[in-house]
């Protein structure tokens, strides 16, 4: 599902250049769940960014499903990430002045689904909001919010999830709900996951820990749920 081949990324500053990735080398099958972590500023919202095709890398080449986003323009890029991924950030990022169910849908309309609202309606009642679909961001709770967003990015039912510390702004309960909702939708949607956090417990729900530092992969991790076929073999 996700193929990166020696990805640099640097950005210039007052300072002088500023060298983020430094050949970063990573692979992740369809179906795997993948949590990356690290320290602050190690790079993982950046190397998330260059996977969602929302910064393009200095050096490397950046393959998504299949499909080299590298060569790619911005159009191109796009319609392939509104049709193939699906990306959940600490903030939310819902649109203020749109209901729930707006906010779902907008995707789906971009898309030129004719039963945009009909999938949105359906997403928000699989993450138990059924009854808040003409209720506004500010009139929901932070949960109920990230359950929004949980619907938006599943319902063009994506190849792949990119989730950004998603419970960054929630307390430990609320946090726990939404991540026990992200984990049925990727077993329920058969969808790649692919997690930024800094929750120890949060990142040992995924198959695989991958560790970064300075800009590298520090450690790739394994599949941990198929170690054990691969020691049979």
């Amino acid at each position: 599902m996700i193929e990166l081949s020696n990805i640099h990324l640097r950005l210039p500053s007052l300072a002088g250049e500023v060298h983020i990735l430094r050949g970063i080398d990573l692979s992740l099958a369809a179906g795997e769940a993948a949590a990356l972590v690290g320290p602050s500023g190690s790079g993982k919202s950046t190397l998330m960014m260059v996977l969602a095709g929302l910064e393009r890398p200095s050096e490397g080449t950046v393959a998504v499903a299949g499909q080299e986003l590298t060569a790619m323009d911005e159009d191109a890029l796009a319609l392939f990430r509104r049709d193939n991924i699906g990306i959940v950030f600490q903030n939310f990022h819902l649109v203020p002045t749109m209901t729930a169910l707006e906010n779902v849908a907008m995707p789906l309309e971009f898309a030129g689904r004719a039963d945009a609202f009909d999938l949105a309606e359906s997403g928000l009642d699989q993450v138990g909001l059924s009854h808040r679909l003409t209720h506004y961001p500010a009139q929901l709770s932070g949960g109920e919010q990230q359950r929004v967003a949980l619907a938006r990015a599943c319902a063009a039912r994506p190849r792949l999830i990119l989730a950004d510390e998603p419970t960054g702004n929630l307390d430990g309960d609320t946090g726990g709900a939404v991540m026990d909702l992200l984990f049925r939708l990727r077993d329920e949607l058969d969808l790649t996951l692919l997690l930024i956090t800094h929750e120890t417990g949060l990142a040992g729900r995924c198959g695989r820990i991958v560790r970064m530092a300075d800009g590298r992969i520090a450690d790739p991790g394994i599949d941990r749920d198929l170690a054990p076929a691969e020691a049979a073999e």
